[in-house]
């Protein structure tokens, strides 16, 4: 079964930290592209950072500098650290292999208060 599985999301202050994890599994995810999408209330979803199957990573200029992407093929996660998170940064976010063989999951809500 393909899917995808966010987790980490939370409530946290101006300037705090929070690290997302995505579960993947029934594809092959050592050679997908993946990447890290938010949706903010009232607001398309918007892709925030991604990393190849080489690891190298591109990011929005919004985030870049705060957020971290990263991988782990043997254990089929992936990961955004978010660090000097802004009010800004609130929506859920999701994992999503950018090949679409795996729908969207649930995603996590990630809320940052002023």
């Amino acid at each position: 079964q393909v899917q995808l599985v966010e987790s980490g999301g939370g409530l946290v202050q101006a300037g705090g930290s929070l690290r997302l994890s995505c579960a993947a599994s029934g594809f092959w995810f050592s050679i997908s592209a993946m990447g890290w999408y938010r949706q903010a209330p009232g607001k398309q979803r918007e892709l925030v950072a991604s990393i190849t199957s080489a690891a190298t990573t591109n990011y929005a200029d919004s985030v870049k500098g705060r957020f971290t992407i990263s991988r782990d093929n043997a254990k089929k996660m992936m990961y955004l650290q978010m660090n000097s998170l802004k009010p800004e940064d609130t929506g859920v976010y999701y994992c999503k292999d950018l090949t679409g063989i795996a729908g969207w999951g649930q995603g996590t809500q990630v809320s940052v208060s002023s």
